[in-house]
Formats: C-alpha cells, sequence, structure tokens
C-alpha cells in the first residue's frame, strides 16, 4: 500500500445515513480514501434524533454490504453493543435483548455470560458486523460514576468477576466470529465525571488494580483490541490524557503489559479531546502514543470531510518528517493481523 491507502487504514469513521449511495462521503471515504473501519450507531447526538444508521434489520444488513462491496481491503464494521442501556441495536428493530454488564456481574455465571454473548454476536454476524466495541472491563470502583457505573456498564468493582465475566464474553464472540475490543484503558471506573463532555482527571481515584482484567485477560491470550480512555492520570503521565500518552499506551500496555495487537483510540471528537488539543494535534499525538486505529465518530461533532481532512493532515506530517514512515507501517501491520482473524474464524 502507498501512505494514503496505509493511513485509510488506521482511520475509523461513523457518518449518517441508513443507506449508502453514489455521491455519499462515506463511499467516497472508502473508496478514495481506502478507509479501513466504520463505526453505526442508532442516535444522532447532533440532531437529536433516532435512527442515524439503524432501521430495522434488513436495512443494516443492506447498508453493511454496500459499504463492504466498495472496500478496496475489508473493513472493519463496528458497533457498541455491550447490553444494557449501551446498545445500538434493540428489540424494536428485531436485535435480541441483551442485560447489562452490571446484570450480568451480579449473576456471575460465565456459561450465561457465554450464551448471552454468542447469542448477540451471531445476531450481529448476521448483519455484517465483526468487531464488538466491547466488553467493558472498567472496574465500578465509584458507583455514581456517570459515564461507567450509572450506567450499568461495569461487571463488578471485584476484578475476578470482571475477568470471569470478560473472558465468557469474549469467548462467546469468538464463537461466532466477531472480533472485540477491551475498554477503557488505562480504566476509566474511578472518574467522577463523563469524558464525552470534557477531561477526566482520575489521578486521587485510580489504581493499579485497574489494570488487572487487562493483565489476566492478555495473559490469556483474550484479547483482540484495546480501546482507550480520554483520561487524565498524573501517576502516569503528568502531560497527556491516556489515548494521546506513550507512557500510557506504548511504556505501560505495550511494554510492561507486553500488548501487541490493535490499540483503537475511544472517539477523538469527544469533548475531553476535541475541547483541550486541536484536530491535527490529537491525531499526531495519538499516533506517536501508538495508538492504531484513529475513532472519528462523527457524531458529538459532525464533519462530512472528516475523513479525508485527518488523511491530509496525517500524510503531511509523515512527510514533514513528524511522524515516521514506520510508524504508520506498524500500525498497519497491526490492522491487518486482526482483520485476518476474522478469516481465521470463518
Amino acid at each position: 500500500m502507498n501512505l494514503e491507502q496505509q493511513v485509510g487504514q488506521m482511520l475509523m469513521a461513523g457518518f449518517r445515513g441508513k443507506i449508502a449511495e453514489e455521491g455519499d462521503a462515506i463511499l467516497r471515504d472508502i473508496v478514495e480514501y481506502n478507509l479501513g473501519s466504520v463505526v453505526l450507531f442508532d442516535y444522532d447526538v447532533l440532531l437529536q434524533e433516532p435512527g442515524r444508521n439503524i432501521e430495522s434489520m434488513e436495512q443494516v444488513q443492506q447498508l453493511v454490504k454496500t459499504l463492504q462491496a466498495q472496500a478496496p481491503i475489508p473493513l472493519l464494521v463496528s458497533v457498541d453493543q455491550e447490553g444494557g442501556r449501551v446498545r445500538r441495536l434493540k428489540e424494536d428493530v428485531g436485535f435480541p435483548s441483551m442485560p447489562s454488564a452490571s446484570e450480568l456481574g451480579v449473576r456471575n455465571d460465565a456459561a450465561e455470560t457465554q450464551r448471552v454473548s454468542q447469542s448477540t454476536a451471531a445476531a450481529l454476524a448476521e448483519l455484517g458486523f465483526n468487531l464488538n466495541l466491547a466488553p467493558v472491563v472498567d472496574l465500578n470502583v465509584y458507583l455514581d460514576n456517570p459515564i461507567i457505573g450509572s450506567k450499568g456498564r461495569s461487571y463488578s468493582a471485584d476484578a475476578d468477576v470482571v475477568v470471569e465475566q470478560a473472558r465468557a464474553f469474549t469467548i462467546g464472540h469468538r464463537n461466532a466470529g466477531v472480533l472485540c475490543a477491551l475498554k477503557h484503558f488505562p480504566g476509566h471506573g474511578s472518574s467522577a465525571a463523563d469524558s464525552h463532555l470534557d477531561l477526566v482527571d482520575i489521578t486521587e481515584q485510580w489504581s493499579r488494580g485497574e489494570l488487572a482484567p487487562y493483565i489476566h485477560l492478555l495473559g490469556e491470550g483474550m484479547v483482540d483490541a484495546v480501546m482507550t480512555a480520554h483520561v487524565f492520570n498524573r501517576a502516569l503521565d503528568v502531560e497527556y490524557p491516556a489515548t494521546l500518552s506513550a507512557p500510557i499506551l506504548t511504556d505501560l500496555l505495550r511494554g510492561e503489559l507486553g500488548f501487541l495487537g490493535v490499540i483503537i483510540s475511544d472517539d477523538l471528537q469527544m469533548g475531553a479531546i476535541a475541547n483541550h488539543y486541536g484536530f491535527e494535534v490529537a491525531l499526531a499525538r495519538a499516533i506517536e502514543a501508538g495508538v492504531d486505529i484513529l475513532v472519528l465518530a462523527n457524531n458529538t461533532l459532525y464533519d462530512r470531510d472528516v475523513v479525508p481532512k485527518a488523511s491530509a493532515a496525517i500524510i503531511r506530517m509523515v512527510e514533514d518528517g513528524q511522524i515516521p514512515r514506520e510508524r504508520i507501517t506498524a500500525s498497519c501491520v497491526r490492522i491487518a493481523r486482526l482483520k485476518a482473524q476474522l478469516e481465521e474464524r470463518v
């Protein structure tokens, strides 16, 4: 691949529309910019309207088929289908029901969690999804956490329960041929604020115990990909939040914990990043930190040209010597290996 094609593989974009037709930005991005991944939503945050990409099972299946048919390299087609309050596909469109992580954690029945997970993943695969941005392995440290604990997204405050549940979730998805992304590294469960809105400082609350799920699951080979957290932690990096932090992503996650797979950023358009860093600065810092797939969900902010803008900025940084070409190639190799796992699981 040339540089532009490589950069395209590093981008995951959201878009508006329940169908994809000639002239739509998302098809342009796939064909002209070699976009590597897409993410679908059921609600448009800016427009405050339901049905952004999802109206029915048949409609979603056709949309994904259309997108994949245009892709020079097969797409990662992703969704947040955690269960409970955070699931983009719901019963009203004919998708199977799915309890929240907190409900499953209370039951703590690995066999039941695997059954629920496999049913969910099989339905996702039938629609063409191949990457679920789940499970959440944040420990439920702060029960009133506005984005994790209060929404039932954590299995438990007990790391052993989180590990057991996340393992069962991953096995169920693997059995159905769907990849998983553990989130949010290095832990979002102790936060007292929502990183969708602004930067969250967890320095005083966070402990290394929040790394336990990653340590155990990595040791078992149960991690396909890891998604970052937009959290600021002076104990790990005095300057940048995790998504933009080489000490956290390269030194800790890759170096100390030994993770060799794909690192996916949380949405770079969320307030925690967009309110404090320029668009190009965020892209550069994330890549330099070790992120492989840069998420531009196009939901809390919207720009139909966000993919060509990101592509042009990254290419310019490489050509100017700010980002080594080898760094781009390394990410593309990891992404290619992740996509190859899908073929192995068919």
